[in-house]
């Protein structure tokens, strides 16, 4: 987003510079971000253009991560809880921004009719199928979808409302949408500010908040039904990222090692051991932010209009 646009994405406030926070890969672009923040429903929005190679490069380099095989186990949990945010089987389902098609695999095995689409397609499974596409220029026949998953994807993208319009488009009347976003509303991002593990900068464009997403819904034609904050996937180890890249130099250090973007040999190594015991206070910490409506990240169910 430019810096002459003064308008949120979200709610159509009024946006006001914030903060200038540090890039959590700076060898992508500019060492730190200024953001903008809506007076009205607090969702703030990364301005200066976008970083072209920020989802080909770094973190996001075609490779597979350290121990995936190791990881397998839990990830089912997570696709799991996802699907149970699910109408049930059979039911044709489109995730949008698929991946490496885990969750469509996922999906399939549980009876959905699903596809995926994702515009940079690496190491896939050629059985699922997927459309290498973007969500504008994705070949799906209006109404031809039961539910849509956008599962952090919507923070990425320089036009929300235009991308949701295409997915609204995509179901039926009375069909489903499951969006998954970072929540700049959270505990975790109030205790860590530009240290928060979800920030990710210069990837995120805009951050919501669960009142400016929720009317964001509203406004492209979807009613929102549900939001959970108690999430699996990405919040326990969100907060324990987060308050331990307060310490350590480089933000999100485990996760970047697992991406084979960070060295072993490093201090933050040393520290990011030492700060392992802290899991499970983190682990509860963020569940009771999650019981009281400030999760790290958040799952809003909706039905098109």
């Amino acid at each position: 987003m430019s810096p002459d646009v003064l308008i949120c994405p979200a709610c159509g406030g009024r946006l006001t510079p914030w903060r200038t926070w540090p890039s959590a890969e700076p060898d992508l672009g500019p060492a730190r971000v200024d953001l903008a923040r809506c007076e009205r429903c607090r969702t703030a929005v990364s301005l200066g253009d976008p970083v072209r190679s920020a989802h080909s490069a770094g973190a996001y380099r075609p490779t597979r991560p350290r121990g995936a095989h190791l990881a397998a186990p839990l990830l089912s949990v997570f696709d799991r809880q996802r699907l149970s945010l699910l109408p049930p089987p059979p039911a044709r389902l489109i995730d949008a921004g698929a991946g490496r098609g885990r969750f469509v695999a996922a999906a399939r095995l549980a009876g959905y009719q699903a596809i995926g689409i994702e515009p940079s397609l690496r190491d896939v499974d050629p059985t699922l199928g997927l459309i290498n596409a973007t969500i504008a220029e994705a070949p799906i026949v209006t109404g031809s979808a039961d539910v849509v998953t956008l599962w952090h994807v919507l923070e990425h993208l320089e036009d929300p409302e235009a991308a949701l319009g295409e997915l609204r488009r995509w179901l039926v009347p009375g069909g489903t949408l499951v969006l998954g976003v970072p929540n700049l509303g959270s505990l975790q991002a109030r205790i860590s500010g530009g240290a928060w593990f979800h920030l990710d900068l210069p990837r995120h464009r805009t951050h919501f908040t669960v009142p400016g997403l929720r009317q964001l819904l509203r406004t492209c034609g979807f009613v929102p039904r549900d939001t959970r904050h108690l999430l699996a996937e990405h919040n326990p180890y969100g907060m324990w990222q987060s308050l331990v890249s307060l310490a350590t130099e480089r933000p999100g250090y485990l996760y970047n090692l697992l991406k084979h973007n960070a060295p072993a040999l490093s201090p933050d190594l040393i520290l990011t051991l030492a700060a392992l015991p802290l899991l499970p206070s983190a682990v509860l910490l963020e569940a009771l932010a999650g019981l009281a409506g400030a999760g790290g990240t958040v799952a809003v169910i909706a039905r098109r209009a």
